[in-house]
């Protein structure tokens, strides 16, 4: 009794045979994909690192517009009989300050000077420790243009302009 053998059946096309020529579309995508690469690099390159540029006209150049400045005097209160807490309030250059307790009557002043044109924002924020009244108060150039008072104890408050 012997054990059958199978054999594969003989090629019957060139495509079939082992050891064939492989077509040339693997090489063609890899040329393809050279192509497009160095037609993206070659468009997204700087024309400054491709060599040297032609003659481009020269613009003259522009003086700046003469920018014209206000200067402003600001004066901060507060005014109360038991001082005040967490005080804080736009100050020069629009930055914020802050103090944790501050006794009354207190004032800071500073001048602001920006271009003319620019709305400026004041503001003084406060937290009567109570009890009685705490007031504040926003003066700009002698004239107040902002008061409010609180007299609940532990309310925040604030003054804007």
């Amino acid at each position: 009794m012997g054990v059958p053998i199978v054999t594969s059946p003989a090629p019957t096309t060139e495509r079939d045979r082992p050891g064939r020529r492989r077509p040339a579309g693997n090489v063609v995508v890899v040329l393809g994909v050279i192509a497009v690469a160095f037609a993206v690099t070659s468009y997204v390159v700087p024309r400054s690192t491709r060599g040297p540029a032609k003659d481009e006209p020269v613009a003259a150049p522009v003086a700046p517009a003469a920018v014209s400045t206000v200067s402003h005097s600001v004066v901060y209160e507060l005014l109360g009989a038991n001082g005040a807490r967490n005080v804080t309030y736009s100050a020069a250059g629009s930055a914020l300050a802050q103090q944790a307790e501050v006794g009354t009557p207190w004032s800071t002043a500073f001048t602001r000077t920006g271009p003319a044109d620019r709305t400026e924002f004041y503001s003084i924020a406060a937290q009567n420790p109570g009890p009685g009244e705490l007031r504040c108060r926003i003066v700009i150039d002698g004239v107040v243009l902002a008061e409010k008072a609180v007299t609940e104890p532990g309310r925040q408050f604030s003054c804007a302009v």
